[in-house]
């Protein structure tokens, strides 16, 4: 969130945030971005002597290429999958929802209807979300010369709402449809009102907000839902993003492994790298001798890899580094 206030008013934005809101101001002091930390982990913050190891790791790449993932967007209020502060997937009167597998959505029409359900009603409060300082500071490093290639495997889109140009999305974008038959991409706003209007007299009430415009409903909820299909030909959408069980295009890793051997150092913001199609590039880069940074609350796969990890949130340790 962005508010341009005057210097009094910022004093009193300061005093009165949550404990799960914390705020940056611009060097002139009247902006403030206020960042929502209600899905962050608790953590201790970095050290002086972190910061200025991370510092010296950028400052010495000329060619960086950064991967980031859902750790870097939960300071944007959105929860992740692995967090141990993510929405519960069950509970006393909280149905089971888990992530969609693949071949189940292409299989299942019921599975697609309930996704679709879903994603429906959670699609206004997940596209409303906006870029926090770590995004910010990225771009930043782009338009100065120091990123060289961006790999996000987050599919919230804020990167792009940042202004980042030269990027990847590893995992698709969950503000594209795709439709299983012809392949015809629609914006997934277009298909708001689409939905709505195949549904005008359905409506739910979620039980929780869950990871990449995913809610809580049960079964009953979702009874008499229609989901949209295919403007072109008639066949089943799907939100144009990699689900569990199904593989990321084979052009889209042979631009990040194009896109590696360009670049002299990787580092890794927000991810645990729990999956194969991150971790991968952070495994040729250590056979190729690239310097590797890992900044992450808690582990990752790739830990013994890296020359240095911060156990840190994104947004305190990328605001402190000069470029």
């Amino acid at each position: 969130m962005r508010l341009i206030l005057g210097k009094g008013t910022v004093n009193h934005i300061k005093s009165i945030l949550g404990p799960t809101r914390k705020c940056y101001t611009t060097s002139s002091a009247n902006t403030v971005f206020v960042e929502d930390l209600n899905f962050v982990p608790p953590t201790d913050s970095a050290t002086s002597d972190d910061i200025q190891r991370l510092q010296d790791f950028v400052h010495a790449s000329k060619r960086l290429l950064v991967i980031t993932g859902a750790g870097l967007s939960t300071e944007s209020g959105l929860p992740d999958y692995r967090s141990v502060k993510s929405p519960p997937q069950a509970g006393k009167d909280r149905p089971v929802i888990g992530p969609v597998m693949y071949q189940d959505f292409v299989k299942n029409t019921h599975v697609r209807r309930g996704n679709w359900a879903r994603n429906y009603v959670g699609w206004p409060g997940f596209s409303s979300h906006r870029p926090n300082v770590s995004h910010r500071a990225l771009v930043q490093w782009e338009r100065r010369g120091k990123l060289h290639w961006l790999v996000t495997q987050n599919v919230d889109d804020l990167h792009r709402k940042a202004g980042s140009k030269k990027m990847t999305e590893l995992h698709g974008s969950a503000f594209r449809a795709a439709c299983l038959s012809c392949k015809h991409v629609v914006p997934r706003s277009e298909l708001q009102q689409v939905i709505s209007d195949m549904n005008p007299h359905w409506d739910a009430v979620p039980f929780e907000i869950r990871p990449d415009a995913d809610v809580a409903l049960t079964p009953e909820q979702i009874e008499g839902f229609r989901a949209p299909h295919c403007g072109k030909c008639g066949g089943p959408l799907k939100p144009d993003m990699v689900y569990f069980g199904e593989c990321v295009p084979r052009d889209t890793v042979q631009l990040v492994f194009d896109k590696l051997e360009e670049s002299d150092s990787v580092l890794v913001a927000g991810s645990s790298l729990h999956v194969y199609s991150a971790y991968r590039f952070v495994s040729a880069a250590h056979k190729q001798n690239k310097p590797v940074a890992i900044l992450n609350i808690g582990p990752t796969r790739a830990d013994k890899l890296a020359g240095l990890k911060i156990n840190s949130r994104c947004g305190e340790v990328l605001t402190k580094l000069e470029i």
